[in-house]
């Protein structure tokens, strides 16, 4: 079997060290990102807080009067 090259050995050794970080680590880089991404303005997207309102139907009969 021939020798691994180094661009293969620099390799498994990346990955080898990315699949030991644990889960735990992973969700708290997550959340500590998510938080600093909240506090940009300019963010692309739906905005947080913001609510679409669709207006009522007359087909649904919520707006009609008894009668």
């Amino acid at each position: 079997m021939p020798r691994p090259t180094k661009e293969y050995q620099a390799f498994t050794s990346l990955v080898d060290r990315l699949l030991t970080v644990p889960k735990v680590e992973l969700d708290r880089r997550i959340v500590a990102y998510k938080v600093e991404a909240d506090k940009n303005p300019n963010k692309r997207g739906p905005k947080p807080g913001k609510r679409v309102t669709r207006p009522v139907s007359r087909a649904s009969g919520a707006s009609r009067s008894p009668g």
